[in-house]
């Protein structure tokens, strides 16, 4: 139903309006007596064989939802209806920021792919927390970032009041610093800016009675050896793993008249670089820490090739819009069938 009648209807409206219109409509039907279980009988699969250990969290299954999506842990429990293993939310800045001016998303249907430019757009740490207080049981990664006006020599001071505040409602944390759409923000992944940044919510995490696991989002558009200083950095300031990769600047091999638009690219151009960093890092660290693989999950066998690079989860966006909750559960299937 989704590819033959859902999609197209989402696919005729402007990209940001459909996905004002698909939350709102989530939340409504969600609401209706019965459909959050009849959502979850259809889509959701509880096999133990499942789950995962991963970084001292314990995932019912391994597909998650990326960043992005739900900036605003608005729909956190719903969408883990349709068989999430868990929900990212942000990314979070402390302040609440309008993020770039519109037109910033754009569907690029020939390529399977977005581009977005949305800016951090969010409604702040205080709004995110009021919702995060009514979780009941949704396992959920914070993705913290700074904002626009912060200058980057000030950037640790907005991660450190995002992982304060946000620390008692999620269950790990993302450290965002490599969004194109920031200004000057990927200046941050250079190795002695993001030891200093890791350092510090290392400290801060070790003040806590239990430590959470923290972990770095990378790009896609680093170099071989900025890739070893990241396992090096790792290493050093002995974080909990990385998640690669967030969207490329790159537009190699696009066919759509859209590919000239700024911002980050998603989907499914992103497939082979992505699954090509997690093996450069699993191989090079032996597989010393986890890494949560995202980028170009369109099928099951896209997801199996990330696991088998060395991915101890994925993470989905793109192709969730792209090709509809069924995908969670195909993903899962495939993974059993091993």
């Amino acid at each position: 139903m989704y590819k033959s009648i859902l999609k197209p209807f989402f696919f005729s409206l402007d990209p940001e309006k459909a996905h004002h219109f698909t939350f709102n409509s989530l939340k409504f039907i969600n609401k209706i007596p019965g459909v959050s279980s009849l959502i979850r009988s259809n889509f959701q699969i509880n096999d133990t064989r499942l789950e995962r250990e991963v970084f001292g969290l314990k995932f019912k299954n391994p597909v998650g939802l990326a960043a992005g999506l739900d900036k605003d842990a608005k729909l956190y429990s719903e969408l883990e209806n349709f068989g999430f293993g868990f929900i990212e939310i942000g990314t979070i800045t402390p302040k609440a920021q309008e993020g770039n001016p519109k037109k910033r998303l754009f569907r690029l249907v020939e390529d399977n792919a977005l581009i977005n430019r949305m800016g951090f757009n969010n409604g702040g740490i205080e709004q995110a927390i009021k919702r995060l207080k009514k979780n009941k049981g949704t396992l959920i990664g914070g993705n913290i970032g700074k904002n626009k006006t912060t200058p980057n020599e000030e950037a640790t001071n907005d991660y450190v009041i995002c992982f304060e505040a946000l620390f008692p409602y999620v269950d790990y944390f993302v450290v965002n610093v490599s969004s194109p759409n920031t200004p000057n923000l990927r200046a941050l992944q250079d190795k002695e800016p993001l030891t200093a940044l890791l350092n510090t919510l290392q400290e801060k995490n070790s003040e806590k009675p239990k430590s959470k696991p923290i972990l770095l989002k990378i790009a896609p558009d680093l170099t071989d050896s900025q890739l070893i200083d990241i396992i090096d950095i790792v290493k050093n300031t002995k974080i909990a793993g990385v998640i690669a990769t967030n969207t490329t600047i790159s537009r190699e091999g696009l066919h759509s008249n859209l590919k000239n638009e700024t911002g980050g690219l998603s989907g499914k151009p992103l497939t082979k670089r992505s699954t090509e960093v997690i093996r450069f890092l699993a191989d090079n660290s032996n597989r010393t820490f986890p890494i949560i693989g995202v980028g170009g999950i369109h099928t099951p066998e896209d997801a199996l090739e990330k696991l088998e690079a060395g991915a101890s989860l994925i993470q989905l966006y793109t192709g969730f819009i792209y090709e509809g909750p069924a995908l969670i559960r195909a993903i899962n299937k495939a993974i059993l069938k091993q």
